[in-house]
């Protein structure tokens, strides 16, 4: 028993190991894959914030730089001055939204203001300091004894002697800007120079403070926070359980503003690239179950037939000798087959060329005097000719000449269709003119027609040439027998009428018709040796249509008989050709 266990047992563990380090790959792999993608999405809603935060403060830049040059602050040594620069100054903060508007001189004394929160001076600001160097002065800052957060955009004022005059300060309320952004994105936040951060769409992120030597945040209060933060290939990961509303384990990306002065920084969720990363680790773990079920089944398949294979190698041996036998019987069969199926072959192919052979016959006659007639015009012609180059009349003689041209092309067309009709043709099936089979079999009865007065209706199609898939010498023979059926159909008859018709529809159909008396049995007209006609008698043994029915069915088409109004219509439909045929 043991030794029966242990295999499947190494089996199992060796199945389970393999599952679990593919799974570990899996979940490596996709984790790092989901957070790649979460990263790209992240980066794409820092960068939209930060340019929403950039354009609105980019607009009280803006503002300052216009307002500075304003005629209205030339006169801020008298009162009149200043009261009318007040006035523009608090103006221009209703219209823009700016927490305060105000100008200082070069000492940094508040001249004018619309609301006066930073206090009559602002000598020691750097704002101030950068504006009085002339360039443009900004600075973050909490004013003092309160947390309002205000961001000071300074102006420079030039003089006519190009030095500065005077600052125009517009101080944003940062407050106000959070509101067009705060919960539209996962945490975003703005931090200063000294990490503190002043702007946020979670209010329980401003005033926090990144500590520089250690990893941790402090809070406004100043009591650290432990941060954890790790490394995933390329990708920063934060873990924090200070603040319910942030996820305990986010993405963190930063991106500089410099044109702000300020470092743009947000914390992503990762549930969900660990969730996707699981999805997959399961569906491969899932995969490598069933995998390995199916292994664990087929080793045991394999003992299970083992065992069965002794067993069955021995009933194997004991019925070889039988087989053996049987197998020599067998083929003595299948030879025996061969030799009938090639035999059948050949008796078929003989029937077929004796049927050709006894419309030949039918044909002889007429033939005979197709071939004499024109002879005998020849034999004439030339004696003409002759005579008339001896009177010295080579005009006319060349005129019987030409008839003589004529008529012997008749006759190698005569003979031409005669040898390719009496050729026992064995070429495969192939690509054939059905205008040009219905046109050699007209020409090889066409003396048995007349020599029986029968009018014959075929107009060849416009169209020229219509390629059919079947045999050029067979498919005549099945149109010769047609027309001979028809003929010997309306022989008791004054009237004789034989109307072939091609119809290149979807489905190719000829159809050839008399107006003899019609079938009496349809159903039996393709039946071998079922005839009309006189037994014994010279014009058959019923074998034509019989004959002809198989023609077409080995083309892949059908033959029917029915009966009309005013005889007997036979029907054949035939398939287009096609070049993928010919594989």
């Amino acid at each position: 028993m043991l030794k029966t266990r242990h295999p499947r047992l190494a089996l199992i563990l060796g199945v389970a190991i393999a599952i679990a380090l593919l799974s570990a790959a899996v979940w490596s792999s996709g984790y790092r894959q989901a957070l790649t993608a979460l990263a790209e999405r992240s980066a794409s809603d820092l960068a939209l914030a930060s340019d929403r935060v950039s354009t609105q403060l980019q607009i009280y830049r803006e503002q300052a730089v216009l307002v500075a040059t304003h005629p209205a602050l030339r006169r801020l040594d008298e009162p009149v001055g200043r009261r009318a620069a007040q006035a523009l100054l608090r103006g221009v903060a209703d219209k823009t939204g700016a927490l305060d508007v105000f100008y200082a001189d070069a000492q940094g004394q508040v001249l004018a203001a619309a609301e006066g929160v930073t206090g009559p001076s602002v000598a020691t600001s750097d704002y101030f300091r950068r504006a009085m160097q002339g360039a443009m002065g900004t600075e973050a800052r909490v004013l003092a004894g309160s947390d309002r957060r205000v961001y000071f955009f300074a102006a420079p004022d030039f003089g006519p002697d190009g030095r500065v005059r005077g600052t125009l300060v517009v101080a944003a309320d940062i407050e106000l800007v959070e509101q067009t952004w705060r919960g539209s994105l996962p945490a975003v936040y703005f931090t200063i120079r000294d990490g503190q951060v002043f702007m946020s769409n979670h209010s329980e992120l401003l005033f926090w403070q990144r500590e520089s030597t250690r990893p941790g945040l402090r809070a406004a209060s100043g009591a650290p926070q432990p941060l954890r933060v790790r490394h995933i290939g390329s990708h920063e990961i934060w873990q924090q359980r200070w603040s319910p509303y942030l996820p305990n384990q986010a993405l963190h990306l930063g991106i500089d503003l410099p044109a702000i002065d300020m470092q743009g920084e947000i914390l992503v969720d990762i549930a969900p690239a660990r969730r996707l990363a699981a999805l997959q680790t399961m569906a491969m773990a899932a995969v490598g179950l069933a995998f390995g079920t199916i292994l664990f089944l087929v080793a045991e398949r394999r003992r299970t037939l083992a065992a069965a294979n002794a067993e069955l190698e021995q009933r194997v041996d004991t019925r070889t000798r039988a087989l053996s036998e049987a197998n020599v019987q067998l083929r003595r069969e299948v030879r025996e087959r061969k030799e009938a199926e090639a035999a059948l072959k050949q008796a078929q192919a003989e029937l077929v060329q004796a049927d050709k052979l006894s419309a030949l016959g039918q044909m002889s006659a007429g033939i005979s005097h197709e071939l004499n007639q024109p002879l005998m015009a020849i034999q004439q012609f030339a004696e003409n000719g002759q005579a008339f180059l001896e009177r010295g009349k080579a005009e006319r003689a060349g005129e019987n000449l030409t008839r003589i041209a004529q008529m012997s092309a008749r006759m190698a067309r005569i003979i031409k269709n005669l040898r390719a009709f009496a050729r026992n043709e064995s070429e495969p099936v192939g690509r054939v003119d059905l205008v040009q089979v219905i046109t050699a079999a007209v020409e090889l009865t066409e003396t048995r027609l007349r020599d029986h007065d029968v009018t014959l209706d075929w107009q060849p199609p416009e169209a020229g040439a219509i390629w059919v898939r079947g045999g050029e010498v067979r498919l005549t023979q099945v149109f010769v027998n047609l027309i001979n059926n028809a003929v010997d159909a309306m022989m008791g008859q004054d009237d004789r009428l034989v109307r072939i018709v091609v119809n290149a529809g979807n489905r190719l159909t000829v159809t050839v018709q008399d107006i003899g008396p019609g079938l009496k049995q349809p159903e039996k007209v393709f039946e071998p040796f079922y005839s009309t006609k006189a037994v014994g008698s010279s014009e058959g043994m019923g074998l034509g249509l019989s004959i002809s029915y198989g023609l077409v069915q080995s083309f892949g088409g059908n033959i029917r008989g029915t009966n009309t109004e005013h005889g007997a219509l036979f029907t054949v439909e035939l398939d287009y050709w096609k070049e993928e045929t010919a594989a």
